[in-house]
């Protein structure tokens, strides 16, 4: 894509120079706070301001109710407006509302106050070139407390194009991120058939065996099903126990909680959890159990010797060469709904420990079980490859999408005759 004929510096460093007829102008002079308070005893809708998404009804995405209880207290917002977050600017929580609303007063709403294409300047805000700004003008000591009021963000330069040229950059990003957006969706789609796969290999493998020809019988679970005949039903506590004695982590001891165990695939995404207490030791062969709201699939067969903490159970198989398969038994969407369907608590369902060792399961002779674990090893492996070449595309497009955004909002490449 081609450059704009002539450039000149914006004075501001790190935007560089601009085309020759744009303009650098602080953001007060675009827009203005607006503190219109909101109607009382009105049906408005509540909006929210999300960092990945921008604005959008707290009733499509949360459980929290589709109205505001009340209206007292909120800011009425127009369609046009920009929502900010100030604790969370830096972060991009700042988006356009497309919604007549209201929102909390933790918010700011920002109107324009001349002509200009206000999609132009969600993409500006929201490009990700901005973050570090907003960032530098939040006031507070730490990150967690940092908030960019008006006053501050009022004094941000932002560059102004003829509102002819703003209008033909939205009209080509609205095409050209359409376009990557749908190679995104596409991709995600692939990622998620794959994971459907992986679950449904884990499944069959588990509780049908790896011979589609065989006899079959009821097992008398229902989240089991039918079993081959030649395979029996046992309790967990009658080939595992329960490790629980708990002990103080050395210092360098790895260190293993829920939330640093990925969701379905039994992957540690960090060795050494910050949590300071107490845990369970466990040795390598052992299986680790998230009994505290089970649906979320995270379980993990340790290769190596560390700590548990948290709501992670320990189970040790009575032969060591049987954990591996426990461990692709209780991942299984099945075990794990059944586990779900037997927990008790509304906000934090816990599985109770005896239910989960009196739990019946599909067992068959340790040479099959050696088959589908090396099955499962190698297929699992497969899918997990595959898994991550698309969510690299994925995290390309992304790139991709943010530099194309960023390069036009900020003139480096003209687009004029592209849109």
């Amino acid at each position: 894509m081609r450059r704009y004929p002539e450039y000149k510096e914006s004075g501001v460093e790190w935007i560089g120079e601009i085309p020759e007829h744009w303009e650098m102008i602080h953001t007060k002079y675009l827009f203005r706070l607006v503190t219109e308070p909101a109607p009382q005893n009105h049906d408005y809708e509540l909006l929210s301001i999300y960092t990945d998404i921008g604005v959008r009804p707290r009733k499509e995405l949360e459980e929290r109710g589709n109205r505001a209880t009340t209206t007292d207290g909120y800011w009425l917002v127009k369609k046009g407006d920009f929502i900010v977050n100030k604790l969370l600017a830096w972060m991009g929580a700042i988006g356009l509302s497309d919604y007549e609303g209201v929102t909390s007063p933790a918010y700011d709403i920002l109107r324009k106050i001349q002509p200009l294409n206000e999609r132009f300047y969600e993409y500006l805000f929201r490009c990700g070139l901005y973050f570090t700004e907003f960032k530098k003008w939040s006031k507070g000591i730490m990150e967690v407390r940092l908030r960019l009021y008006f006053n501050q963000f009022g004094q941000i330069p932002l560059v102004f194009p003829p509102v002819d040229d703003q209008n033909k950059i939205v009209d080509f990003l609205d095409r050209k991120t359409g376009q990557i957006d749908e190679l995104i969706r596409i991709k995600e789609r692939q990622v998620e058939l794959l994971q459907e796969q992986r679950t449904a290999l884990i499944n069959q493998a588990v509780t049908k065996g790896l011979n589609q020809n065989v006899k079959m019988k009821p097992s008398g679970m229902e989240w089991i099903g039918k079993i081959p005949k030649h395979w029996g039903i046992r309790k967990i506590k009658h080939i595992a126990t329960l490790v629980s004695e708990k002990s103080t982590p050395e210092t360098d001891a790895i260190k293993i909680s829920p939330e640093n165990v990925e969701s379905e695939t039994g992957k540690v995404l960090d060795f050494y959890s910050s949590y300071d207490s107490i845990g369970v030791k466990f040795q390598a062969g052992d299986v680790l159990f998230n009994k505290l709201r089970v649906y979320l699939s995270k379980v993990i067969f340790a290769e190596y010797s560390g700590y548990s903490l948290g709501e992670m159970i320990v189970i040790r198989t009575s032969l060591q060469q049987m954990g591996k398969y426990l461990f692709y038994l209780m991942l299984s969407s099945r075990f794990i709904e059944y586990c779900n369907s037997i927990s008790e608590g509304v906000k934090m369902p816990r599985t109770d420990v005896n239910d989960i060792l009196n739990a019946h399961i599909p067992l068959t002779p340790y040479q099959e079980q050696a088959q589908i674990v090396k099955f499962l090893d190698r297929k699992t492996q497969q899918i997990d490859e595959l898994i991550a070449t698309e969510q690299r595309k994925i995290e390309l497009l992304k790139e991709y999408r943010q530099s194309l955004i960023s390069e036009v909002v900020t003139g480096k490449i003209d687009v004029r005759s592209e849109a």
